[in-house]
């Protein structure tokens, strides 16, 4: 979409009649992501940890000082299915890397919390994510990076929108 009302339109780039898969956005991204969190995996085999675990692990790392982590809010953020998360945090739980534990002020609340060796492996995931986005992206200019990141977030915008207006989940 065009942010300026006086600018001529912009012409869609796909056409039905001539679409072909080979030049399928969708797909090229689908690829992109499977050979990033391939050899993510591929590095992070010797720590035990699949992307189903080091993906959760990694985000409770890295939240912030007293945000609370619910399977919910985890689900939320890693795009899964909460009994998907569920028995993910079951086998996070029996390596000793996660445990959980009731909220203080409601009891029927849940929080996740990265043991002591929970921490250890999980601080071993960034290393691994920077090495490989970074030889995914080899030979790309900071620029280059920047207007991908934000011609990206804008395809993203784009599809919240369309959801907002069909009356669908925006996020």
């Amino acid at each position: 979409m065009n942010d300026r009302s006086d600018a001529a339109p912009v012409p869609p780039i796909y056409d039905s009649s001539t679409y072909r898969p080979e030049r399928s956005l969708g797909l090229l991204m689908r690829r992109v992501l499977g050979s990033v969190l391939q050899e993510a995996d591929r590095r992070l085999a010797e720590h035990d940890l699949t992307h189903a675990q080091w993906m959760p692990l990694f985000k409770l790392l890295k939240c912030c000082a007293g945000d609370s982590v619910t399977v919910a809010s985890l689900a939320r953020d890693l795009d899964v299915d909460p009994a998907a998360v569920t028995r993910m945090l079951d086998r996070l739980e029996a390596k000793g890397l996660v445990r959980r534990e009731r909220s203080t002020s409601d009891r029927r609340v849940v929080q996740l919390v990265l043991t002591e060796a929970g921490r250890e492996v999980a601080e071993k995931v960034p290393p691994v994510l920077v090495d490989v986005l970074n030889a995914h992206l080899a030979g790309f200019r900071p620029e280059e990076f920047e207007m991908l990141m934000s011609l990206l977030q804008r395809m993203l915008a784009n599809g919240e929108a369309m959801r907002a207006r069909a009356g669908g989940d925006p996020a």
